[in-house]
């Protein structure tokens, strides 16, 4: 039989899937320098219907790179900026009473999009914070008490600073675990930053990506495509104890008070999954799952004060914990 010519997610299929999201990484690079990691986690999470937390200080192309994402991608897109007098229905929508008809209606908040940019996430208190908490994780809005569903595909990509600035609150630990991955956005390379300055004086203007010659160059059919041929990959008994064993590791470490829950190790699988693919390779293997431990598990832990005073991070935890639980044969 002709494999290009077969079912959704034949040799045909992916292919042309995968080749329509690496160039979705190629158009991204058009306007954000050396961020090669920070896009490949965005598009390992739309692959798995997952939520990033993009962190970084202020002027790293944070909000560039979910924009550049946005054009490139065939979706409707909105963009909130997170402050501390934002109110839920700010996020969600409301109710508003009509006049004219003297009935209330309801009036959809910018969640109702596929890709929501939420710029500064950490600057809105908790309360705020917890109007995206359903939308996360069961994809609809209720309000009045009516459910309504958000539109297919749907991604919040949200940006905070680092907890230490001033005026930041802190997100609790029930919202951080709905993110499938935390990107650290850090500061450019010497070289990445002249590259960076030549664009500009060159004329780029980061409110213009069309000037910058990004265009859209998948959309919702492609990333079905990519989804189904991701749901495919083989994941072999000793992979998925091999994810099994890191979480429980984490739950044993003396420098964490917070281990990874079992969502953590369902997240780790799913992205080492969709890895896997992006690869070119439909089996997992241990390399994938070690290649996106730390974005997929580093907000889901929480260091004990006496460990973090002595300068250990999450992160050092982790790649700790890599290099002691067996791996796989």
């Amino acid at each position: 039989m002709d494999p290009t010519t077969d079912n959704a997610g034949n040799t045909g299929d992916q292919g042309a899937a995968r080749a329509s999201l690496e160039a979705l990484r190629a158009e991204i690079a058009k306007a954000v320098v050396g961020q090669d990691p920070a896009v490949t986690g965005l598009v390992v999470a739309l692959l798995c219907r997952g939520h990033v937390l993009l962190e970084g200080v202020p002027g790293v192309a944070k909000t560039l790179l979910v924009r550049a994402l946005a054009s490139a991608l065939e979706l409707d897109t909105k963009r909130v900026q997170f402050t501390p007098d934002l109110m839920p229905s700010d996020v969600t929508g409301s109710l508003v009473y009509d006049t004219r008809t003297a009935e209330f209606s309801f009036q959809p908040g910018p969640v109702f999009t596929n890709l929501l940019l939420a710029d500064e996430i950490n600057r809105t208190p908790p309360k705020t914070q917890s109007s995206l908490l359903e939308a996360m994780e069961e994809r609809q809005v209720t309000v009045d008490g009516t459910p309504r569903p958000l539109p297919e595909p749907f991604l919040v990509a949200a940006t905070q600073n680092p907890v230490e600035y001033e005026g930041t609150y802190p997100l609790p630990e029930a919202q951080l675990d709905r993110f499938l991955l935390k990107l650290t956005i850090p500061l450019p390379s010497r070289q990445d930053e002249i590259d960076v300055l030549t664009r500009h004086a060159e004329g780029f203007n980061p409110r213009d990506l069309r000037a910058a010659g990004v265009r859209p160059v998948a959309g919702p059919a492609d990333l079905e495509a990519a989804r189904a041929a991701v749901a495919k990959t083989a994941i072999s008994p000793e992979i998925t104890a091999y994810v099994v064993d890191i979480c429980r590791a984490t739950r044993e470490s003396p420098s964490l008070s917070l281990g990874v829950s079992p969502r953590g190790a369902t997240a780790l699988l799913a992205t080492a999954r969709a890895w896997a693919w992006l690869t070119g390779r439909d089996y997992v293997l241990p390399d994938d799952v070690k290649a996106l431990a730390l974005p997929t598990l580093r907000h889901r832990v929480q260091l004990r004060p006496e460990a973090e005073m002595e300068g250990v991070t999450a992160d050092s935890v982790i790649n700790a914990i890599l290099a002691h639980v067996p791996v796989p044969r």
